[in-house]
């Protein structure tokens, strides 16, 4: 009893907490100084510090060239969709840095399930992009001349429990062929179809939805998605295959920021991932 006890109060610590965790992607597609960006996922309503201060500061000391969004800003369960938080998050930040924006799960259920949540998807996003936001809803924006950052939607049988499969072919006919002399930069909310977005043409992809695993365990990683898969290895780090071209496939996923059904972490402090893109000769 003392012992659960205690994982309820380090969770509850966890849960506070807000870490930066850096990555560094070389690639002989992007050229001159090459883009610090910082990459948010699954806030899920969370707010630290009064209107997410300590967050907005957490971006600010970084200086990013972009921000980039994974998806699933708010909790859209149960018909409840209370977007005021993410809404007021993004648009702080698009004050000072262009922001992207992809679809998670939770966006998506909100138009999938219209006659439910009525037009609060459609708000969302005209007030995102009315606040100059791009959104990237099966689409695609220059981030620079070389960096071209795609959104993709994944459909409603991606997150089924304990599987999620998506058709053949999916982000070809979504999205169309990449443009293989630019740097392809794909937001893709479920890290579990790394094998398909390799093939379609990501040189970098960034997910999140798993939430690190829930619990992370020494040696072993996370415990627990949210679909239910157990010790599924890709919950959260950096992972690659091989790519479409002569450049490896390389996949991060975030650990995310809020909880929603199962409120806990262990070993799994919520993170904003900074990626700094160079040049294949680029120096460290």
């Amino acid at each position: 009893m003392a012992f659960g006890a205690g994982c309820l109060a380090r969770s509850r610590y966890e849960r506070d907490c807000l870490v930066t965790e850096e990555y560094r992607i070389a690639s002989e597609k992007i050229h001159g100084q090459g883009k610090t960006i910082v990459f948010l996922t699954d806030l899920h309503n969370k707010e630290f510090g009064e209107e997410n201060s300590r967050l907005l500061e957490t971006v600010r000391k970084v200086k990013p060239d972009a921000v980039l969004f994974g998806g699933d800003g708010m909790v859209a369960k149960r018909g409840n969709s209370d977007v005021r938080i993410p809404l007021a998050l993004l648009t702080e930040l698009a004050k000072e840095f262009p922001v992207y924006c992809g679809n998670g799960n939770h966006e998506s259920r909100m138009l999938w399930k219209s006659e439910i949540y009525g037009e609060t998807y459609e708000n969302y996003r005209t007030a995102l992009e009315n606040a100059g936001i791009r959104y990237l809803s099966n689409e695609a924006a220059d981030l620079d001349s070389d960096i071209r950052v795609y959104g993709l939607d994944l459909p409603k049988i991606a997150y089924l429990p304990r599987s999620g499969e998506i058709p053949e072919g999916l982000l070809k006919e979504t999205m169309g062929e990449p443009d293989p002399e630019k740097f392809c930069l794909l937001l893709a909310h479920s890290p579990l179809f790394f094998e398909e977005y390799a093939a379609w043409g990501a040189d970098l992809t960034l997910s999140g939805h798993f939430h690190g695993g829930t619990i992370r365990l020494p040696l072993v990683g996370g415990v627990m998605t949210p679909q239910y898969q157990f010790f599924y290895p890709r919950c959260a780090g950096y992972f690659e295959l091989p790519g479409k071209g002569r450049e490896k496939s390389r996949m991060i996923v975030g650990r995310g920021l809020g909880t929603h059904s199962i409120n806990i972490r262990l070993n799994d402090k919520p993170q904003v991932v900074v990626v700094r893109l160079c040049g294949a000769d680029t120096q460290q």
